[in-house]
């Protein structure tokens, strides 16, 4: 059946491969509403910018008059809730902006959207979903075993992660309370094409490029459950359309990995399909003093998502890398322009 998505944040990396996927892989109809902050970038979308089932609007989903008006204009059956302050390093230097868009956004999103199913006709009502999409960051930190489950208790250490496990806490609220029928999922750490440069992967791409000192947290100990983002595109998807009304969803690769073995994983790509003459870019790691509060492991158990939706990754650790490495190495026109106006790679999460 076709449906309609409401996308907010779908300007950004998550929401943009979404939005890709979904219009080359459905029939449905997607409306992308993002505020284009520095993060949000209209050229992830330049793809399907002329597709007849796409639309965009310009907005902040704190806006609670623009969220009333895009809802009754597009009557959407799914609202996909990706827009979000995403970066931890960003949320210890300035949390504000995490508590308003994350939670107020949130908060101000949800009672929109409530209001407008509330007037839905019954058959309509019925189909109609709330999808949040959240991270494994709210579960806090893992020791050296063990996996984060739908049923792990929340322990978020940073502002970031405390801002996305209370918008967690609202939705799951406003199902409760209210009937909103809400689906919620909690993703690992994602990478791939259209990732903004601040974020580990694509600063180490764009560094060994660029020949610059690749900085490593402490001694690159803390290990990630990496995620290819079009494989977590197709799992929003199946979520959207068939995750069960009331129920979290764990979406992750089992692909862990310590940052120090990911930057080195990165030089060698670099060295092979770029060869530098003054030699192997792991020469460039540079230890740097490690994030205030830095959780030591995340590592996701997504066996509810395979089991009830029947979800599996398609690509492995490698070859989504070899896939992102040579992404960037072709689209140097979408990050030279952050390179030189939003971004420069400078160290952000320093604390006070």
């Amino acid at each position: 059946m076709t449906k309609r998505f409401l996308v907010t944040g779908g300007a950004g990396f998550i929401g943009s491969a979404f939005v890709r996927h979904a219009l080359a892989a459905t029939e449905h109809h997607v409306l992308v509403l993002d505020k284009l902050t520095y993060a949000g970038n209209l050229e992830s979308l330049s793809p399907v910018k002329d597709h007849p089932r796409f639309k965009f609007v310009r907005a902040d989903v704190a806006d609670a008059m623009a969220m009333r008006k895009t809802l009754a204009d597009f009557q959407p059956d799914v609202v996909l809730h990706l827009a979000a302050e995403s970066h931890v390093d960003r949320s210890i230097d300035g949390p504000a902006a995490f508590v308003q868009t994350n939670i107020v956004g949130t908060f101000v999103l949800l009672q929109q959207a409530l209001g407008y199913w509330r007037t839905l006709p019954k058959t309509k009502a019925e189909r109609f979903r709330f999808h949040h999409v959240s991270t494994d960051e709210v579960f806090g930190s893992l020791d050296a075993q063990g996996l984060f489950s739908e049923e792990s208790p929340y322990r978020p250490n940073s502002p970031y992660s405390a801002s996305k496990a209370a918008s967690d806490h609202l939705v799951r609220a406003w199902h409760h309370t209210y009937g909103l029928p809400v689906v919620i999922s909690n993703c690992s750490n994602n990478f791939g094409p259209c990732h903004f440069p601040e974020k580990l992967i694509p600063l180490t791409i764009l560094n060994a490029l660029e020949g610059k000192p690749l900085p490593v947290y402490g001694r690159g100990e803390n290990v990630r459950d990496w995620l290819y983002v079009e494989d977590h595109a197709r799992a929003l998807l199946l979520i959207a359309e068939r995750g069960r009304v009331g129920e979290s969803y764990n979406v992750g690769a089992n692909c862990e990995r310590p940052n120090i073995v990911v930057v080195r994983a990165i030089c060698e790509l670099m060295d092979e399909l770029v060869p530098n003459a003054v030699g192997p870019r792991e020469r460039l790691i540079t230890f740097v003093a490690d994030r205030p509060g830095h959780d030591l492991r995340y590592a996701i158990d997504a066996r509810k998502l395979h089991q009830e939706l029947g979800w599996a990754p398609q690509e492995t650790f490698e070859s989504g890398l070899r896939k992102t490495v040579e992404w960037y190495l072709t689209n140097r026109s979408w990050w030279e322009r952050i390179r030189s106006n939003v971004y420069r790679g400078e160290r952000l999460g320093a604390g006070v």
